[in-house]
C-alpha cells in the first residue's frame, strides 16, 4: 500500500534498507528512569546521532518529539502494562487506536505480545485487530514480539523460541518484527530465516559498549535490518554519539573495532 510505503520511508532509511530505533515506552512500565527524564533533551540526542525513529506512548509527541532538533520518525505504541500490576506486569492492554495515532502525526505504530504468556490470547487479539486496522489505514506496524511466560519450553532467548515469536507477528501482519537477540549470528540467522518481515533487536538490559556493538554487529550478520534499543541508548553517557557509532555499524557496516574506536575518539 503507497501510504504504507511512504510512512516506511520515515522509520527505514530508504538508502540502506537498515533502521535505528530508539524506543521510550519505559515510563508507563517503570517510571521515569535516568535518561527519560527530558523527553526533548533525550530525542535531540539520539536523532541528532543518526537515529531514524523513536518509539513512545501519547505522551512523547505531547511532551516533546520534534522540539528543536535533527527531525526523527515517531511511531506511537498502542500497547501498554505497568510493574505494579498485582496479577501480572507483562499483561499488555490496548491503550490508544490507530486513528487516534495519526491524528498525532504518527509515521507506526507498534503492539506488543508476550508469547507462551498466560495472556496471550488477548494480547494477539489485538495484534490482529491492529494489523487489520493498519492495513485499513497505510500505516506501519512494529510488533514487538518477545518469548516470555509460563509457556516456555525452551528460555526466553533461545532461537528455538524466538523463531516461534517472530513468526507469529509476521503472519498476523506486522511490517517489522523487534525481537530478542539470541547471543549469536548463527542462531540468529535461523530466526531471521524463519521469518518474511524484517526483523529488529531488543536491546535488553543495559551492556557496556563493546557487548552492545558485538551484538548489533551479531545481528546485522545475521540479516537483521537493525535495532531497536531503549536503555542502551538514552542512559549512555553520551546517547549521541552511542547512535553515531550504532549507525556506522548498521547503515555504514563497520566493524565492532571500528565502532568501538569511533565511539571511543
Amino acid at each position: 500500500m503507497l501510504g504504507k510505503k511512504i510512512r516506511l520511508e520515515r522509520i527505514i532509511d530508504r538508502n540502506t534498507g537498515k533502521t535505528i530505533i530508539v524506543p521510550m515506552d519505559h515510563g508507563v512500565t517503570v517510571g521515569p528512569i535516568d535518561g527519560l527524564l527530558s523527553f526533548e533533551k533525550t530525542i535531540d540526542a539520539v536523532a541528532n546521532g543518526g537515529a531514524n525513529a523513536v518509539v513512545g506512548h501519547v505522551g512523547l509527541p505531547i511532551w516533546g518529539h520534534r522540539s528543536h532538533g535533527k527531525d526523527v520518525g515517531l511511531i506511537l505504541h498502542l500497547s501498554a502494562s505497568t510493574m505494579l500490576n498485582p496479577t501480572d506486569p507483562n499483561d499488555k492492554v490496548l491503550i490508544n487506536s490507530v486513528p487516534r495515532a495519526l491524528k498525532m502525526g504518527a509515521d507506526g505504530v507498534s503492539v506488543h505480545v508476550n508469547v507462551g504468556s498466560k495472556n496471550e490470547s488477548a494480547q494477539l487479539e489485538i495484534l490482529g485487530k491492529i494489523a487489520g486496522d493498519c492495513l485499513e489505514w497505510g500505516i506501519p506496524l512494529l510488533a514487538m514480539m518477545y518469548p516470555r511466560g509460563e509457556g516456555l519450553t525452551d528460555p526466553e532467548k533461545s532461537s528455538k523460541m524466538v523463531k516461534i515469536a517472530a513468526r507469529v507477528g509476521a503472519e498476523l501482519g506486522a511490517d517489522i518484527i523487534k525481537t530478542y537477540y539470541t547471543g549469536n549470528t548463527n542462531s540468529m540467522r535461523e530466526v531471521v530465516e524463519g521469518c518474511p518481515a524484517p526483523i529488529v533487536i531488543a536491546g535488553g538490559s543495559k551492556l557496556s559498549d563493546e557487548e552492545t556493538l558485538t551484538m548489533i554487529r551479531g545481528a546485522m550478520d545475521a540479516g537483521c535490518i537493525g535495532l531497536s534499543m531503549g536503555r542502551n541508548a538514552f542512559q549512555h553517557k553520551n546517547p549521541e554519539k552511542f547512535i553515531s557509532a550504532a549507525a556506522k555499524i548498521v547503515h555504514k557496516n563497520f566493524s565492532i573495532e571500528e565502532a568501538l574506536g569511533f565511539l571511543k575518539n
